[in-house]
């Protein structure tokens, strides 16, 4: 492809360059001809000897001129061009390693060009790329930890009562049900994020009363936070007015971010949902109380099964996925999310555009 398009880019040049020698020679044929005669006919010289003479010498220099030119042209073409393409040089070598799985290669950028600007945007496609494949190694091996974990307790259940080591019994059986509770949370946790990573195309939006949504997700949690002391308040007096929005969604949203919540703030302490309003938008707000998130791992909650080692740690259960939910969901509405934490209280967010 390089050679083609460097061939071409040369011809076009040298056919300009053609062109313009051709329509010299012309003027200079008729033109500068027609006006050497006049002169030579005001001064009473005989015209037909050295008009022939004018026209061999000017017809010779432009020859040499052109043949000059043309070899200047087609060595600064070539050079020039030839650096000009360098990036796409790059780029379809590149592609070649991307397309063997090696993400790493990045095209050298010298230049503030338009090409120059396809090479970053390529470069931005690399590095969008190679994180896509991590997360997606890193998912695999996730996932297939905590499938191994009920699977193994389950197996050793079964071959401990088909052994008769173990007689069967309601405690028995009360475990076995745990653990296939638990594995059928990951699937759905699992199918969750598969439909949020779908979402961007397929948002149903309509006009949506944040508090009225807020109170029909907050109904089936009360009894849950009652149960562990937990005071929940519900405050989205400042987001009114309607926004633009997918219910079922931004419901899913809302009842992640409780969810996580309630997890996570200790017997007897409090969560509060209130809204701020920003311009062009409007920021909702989940604060509740107990450890907060280490510094070292605010910035990753929102990644794919990704915990802390403290107080969000595997002994809270779920796989990780929550807030990764959260995360594309927003971000499919064209919003943003984001977290702050104390040691005393804990702050998740999301914006939505009014």
């Amino acid at each position: 492809m390089k050679s083609r398009l460097l061939w071409k880019l040369l011809g076009v040049n040298i056919l300009v360059i053609g062109v313009v020698i051709f329509i010299v020679w012309l003027a200079i044929d008729y033109l500068a001809s027609d006006y050497f005669m006049t002169l030579m006919k005001d001064y009473n010289i005989s015209p037909t000897s050295v008009h022939q003479m004018f026209l061999d010498a000017t017809h010779r220099s432009l020859i040499w001129a052109t043949l000059v030119t043309l070899g200047l042209a087609a060595i600064l073409s070539f050079l020039l061009t030839k650096r000009v393409l360098a990036p796409l040089t790059q780029m379809t070598e590149i592609t070649r390693q991307i397309a063997t799985g090696d993400y790493t290669a990045r095209v050298q950028i010298a230049s503030s060009d338009e090409v120059a600007q396809l090479a970053a945007a390529f470069n931005q496609m690399a590095v969008s790329l190679q994180r896509v494949e991590q997360l997606r190694k890193t998912m695999v091996i996730d996932v297939a930890h905590e499938l191994r974990t009920p699977l193994t307790n389950m197996r050793g259940y079964i071959e401990a009562l088909r052994d008769g080591v173990i007689v069967p019994s309601k405690e028995t059986l009360e475990s076995l049900h745990e653990e296939t509770i638990r594995l059928n949370k990951l699937i759905e946790d699992l199918l969750q994020l598969a439909r949020a990573d779908a979402s961007r195309g397929t948002l149903r939006r309509e006009k949506v009363v944040l508090q009225a949504l807020a109170n029909q997700v907050v109904g089936p949690f009360q009894p849950k936070f009652a149960a562990k002391g937990i005071a929940l308040r519900v405050l989205l007096a400042n987001a009114e007015g309607q926004i633009l929005a997918d219910p079922e969604k931004l419901s899913q949203v809302f009842r992640n971010l409780l969810e996580n919540a309630w997890e996570y703030t200790p017997q007897g302490g409090h969560v509060e949902v209130f809204a701020e309003r920003l311009p062009d938008m409007v920021k909702v707000v989940f604060l509740n109380t107990g450890e907060g998130i280490a510094s070292e791992d605010l910035p990753f909650i929102f990644e794919r099964f990704y915990r802390g080692e403290k107080s969000r740690s595997r002994d809270h259960g779920g796989a990780g996925i929550g807030l990764a939910i959260v995360k594309e969901l927003v971000e499919a509405h064209g919003g943003e999310v984001g977290a702050q934490s104390t040691p005393a209280e804990t702050r998740v967010w999301f914006t939505l555009p009014l």
